[in-house]
């Protein structure tokens, strides 16, 4: 993943002279060179979260909102190939998603996250909204987040847990959620955090 987004960092710095991100309504910040551990950083979080594929139906939900947030924000910022692009990606995700509710035939496993996080990445510089990335693909950043917490408590905290069970989906299962009802509720959460991600984006163009 590392390499992956050495690559990556290298190809948006070098090849499209980016060095800029849009904070916003602040506006464009040059940081130069450091687009690029931005970049790894961004990438080795998003596959991170790659413990999401841990019921039924939640990581292909989730994903398929985050990229249709995405055919959105690229169609009104005028990039017609991406919101192409991110709308394929979306029907892809949703037929894999037809087959993956309970009881699922398919799984995604990390071969599925690592291209939809390295995509996803790739998605976010180029449409230049990677500071909102948190907020539209905020279950995602709330699953890598759980596990840091867990493991920094457990370290520092002599063992003592946050969570019942990292990550937070599972959480939610020891609470005595069936696991239909946190993937739904995922999804709605979902979709709340990706409008709102995209609303932020969006008016500040």
């Amino acid at each position: 993943v590392t390499v992956l987004g050495l690559v990556g960092a290298w190809w948006f710095y070098y090849k499209l002279e980016l060095s800029t991100v849009n904070i916003p309504f602040l506006g464009e910040l040059t940081i130069g060179w450091l687009i690029m551990p931005l970049f790894v950083t961004v990438m080795i979080l998003l596959f991170s979260s790659s413990v999401i594929d841990g019921l039924d139906g939640l990581a292909g939900g989730v994903m398929a909102i985050i990229f249709a947030a995405y055919a959105g924000i690229a169609f009104f910022q005028n990039q017609i190939d991406l919101a192409a692009f991110s709308a394929v990606v979306t029907g892809s995700i949703l037929a894999f998603l037809w087959f993956n509710i309970p009881p699922a035939r398919f799984y995604m496993s990390e071969t599925g996250i690592l291209g939809l996080t390295t995509t996803l990445t790739v998605l976010a510089f180029l449409t230049e909204s990677v500071i909102v990335l948190p907020i539209i693909a905020l279950p995602l950043f709330a699953t890598v987040a759980s596990n840091i917490i867990q493991l920094g408590s457990k370290k520092f905290r002599h063992g003592r847990k946050v969570f019942h069970i990292a990550p937070l989906h599972h959480h939610f299962e020891a609470l005595g959620w069936p696991p239909y009802k946190v993937v739904m509720r995922y999804w709605v959460i979902g979709v709340v955090a990706a409008l709102v991600g995209m609303i932020i984006t969006l008016i500040d163009r």
